[in-house]
């Protein structure tokens, strides 16, 4: 045979079947797991942090006035993060809204204290519900939004050309993104609070005890300015949360097709893990604080 074809054939000889593949995951050790699991753990770890910092140095970068990205991507994305989310976010919170206020008011009734469901409804939405609600969409829409189009650019190497141009991908990608969803997200949370109690009004209105105006007056007495605080605060958190998650997986994406779908997919789970968990930190330091 040709020296070609021969070489051809010793490489498809030197592939493993599948067989030889399951033999060797089989002989692989339940230690050998979970060395793995723990080296892969360390390893994202060490991606992340990396990330994290990198995003401040371009964040210090833009406050001395010398980050480089353009203002108009900025302000595209600050409508896609904004204007365009609205009819989402006004759905989810008044529906939110209401559940709260049916839910509670079927566990008052048995106390004759349907009353307080503008409490409940009041304190939930402006404390933490219309942040985290307002959060978890925008991890859906945006950030998985974000991952896809930095994973795109990493396949179509439109990022290497960038970094061969001399610009930095984490100041002209990374940080508008970043700041678009930390000033917009504290509105959208101020709105979803808006929206929320509208929903906690209407189905307050079905209940045959309690008028708007009652309901208005007790909601009134019972939401301070420090719950409002509190609520934009893990608003704007929130929204560097969702950003960083969406843009550090598009840029650790490969190079296929697969690949983008699976950094959106990441993006997505890592975001709202890091809202809940950031949520429970919160809610511990309130309580510890007595706010």
């Amino acid at each position: 045979m040709p020296d070609g074809a021969r070489q051809i054939l010793e490489l498809a000889a030197a592939v493993p079947t599948n067989k030889d593949a399951r033999q060797a995951d089989v002989r692989a050790t339940f230690l050998t797991h979970i060395g793995d699991q723990v080296v892969a753990f360390f390893g994202a770890a060490t991606e992340f942090l990396e990330f994290i910092g990198e995003a401040t140095v371009a964040f210090l970068k833009l406050l001395r006035g010398k980050a480089q990205f353009r203002r108009s991507d900025l302000w595209l994305i600050i409508e896609a993060c904004s204007g365009q989310a609205l009819p989402i976010v006004t759905l989810i919170s008044f529906l939110v809204g209401m559940i709260l206020a049916f839910i509670g008011a079927i566990q008052l009734a048995l106390f004759g204290a349907e009353l307080y469901v503008a409490n409940l409804v009041g304190i939930a939405m402006v404390r933490l519900m219309a942040a985290i609600m307002t959060g978890i969409v925008m991890a859906g829409r945006t950030g998985g939004a974000f991952a896809a189009q930095l994973g795109t650019m990493q396949v179509n190497q439109e990022i290497d050309a960038l970094k061969t141009l001399g610009l930095s991908p984490m100041e002209f990608l990374v940080l508008p993104r970043m700041l678009a969803l930390a000033l917009m997200m504290p509105l959208l949370s101020l709105y979803a609070n808006v929206m929320g109690i509208l929903g906690g009004a209407v189905a307050t209105a079905t209940l045959p005890d309690i008028s708007l105006i009652q309901y208005f007056n007790q909601l009134n007495g019972a939401v301070r300015l420090w719950d409002l605080w509190i609520g934009l605060f893990s608003s704007a958190l929130f929204g560097v949360i969702v950003a960083v998650s969406g843009c550090m997986r598009g840029m650790q994406c490969g190079r296929s097709a697969s690949a983008v779908g699976d950094a959106a997919t990441s993006a997505v789970v890592t975001a709202i893990v890091g809202i809940i968990l950031t949520t429970a930190i919160i809610t511990i330091m309130t309580k510890v604080l007595g706010i």
